[in-house]
């Protein structure tokens, strides 16, 4: 198995598209899988359309399942805090991906981001772990 890090800054978006850097990773290993994985406890990973605003469709959806007001238990940091640590509930911290002759195999509108809805914390590791088939 080989593994990267990615390091990557949350700041200026909410949903963050991996599927280059992943590409990248995956160039030249041949048949096997890719695992995505967000080693945070307020982030999760998704596939989906970028670029025609299913992001920002995304973020509202998750916004209004996931209101930023004081009814969560878990209260420290910014306030609505709490929904942050339900998101990887709704939205899994980790995806597998199948790899074949070292491409992605994405569905032709699919690219796999970072969902991070998290104010108080912009820096984030993203886990890359090749297994060969």
């Amino acid at each position: 198995m080989e593994t990267t890090l990615l390091e990557v800054d949350t700041s200026r978006t909410r949903v963050l598209d991996l599927t280059r850097e992943i590409d990248e990773f995956c160039a030249g290993r041949g048949d096997g899988l890719v695992n995505v994985f967000a080693p945070h406890a307020t982030a999760g990973v998704a596939l989906i359309e970028t670029g025609a605003f299913s992001d920002d469709d995304l973020v509202d959806a998750l916004e209004r399942l996931l209101p930023r007001d004081d009814r969560y238990r878990h209260a420290h940091g910014s306030p609505g805090h709490g929904a942050d640590h339900v998101l990887p509930a709704i939205v899994s911290p980790s995806m597998v991906v199948p790899v074949q002759d070292g491409k992605l195999l994405l569905g032709v509108w699919q690219s796999i981001v970072l969902v991070d809805l998290n104010r108080d914390n912009p820096r984030r590791t993203v886990r890359l772990s090749f297994v060969a088939g």
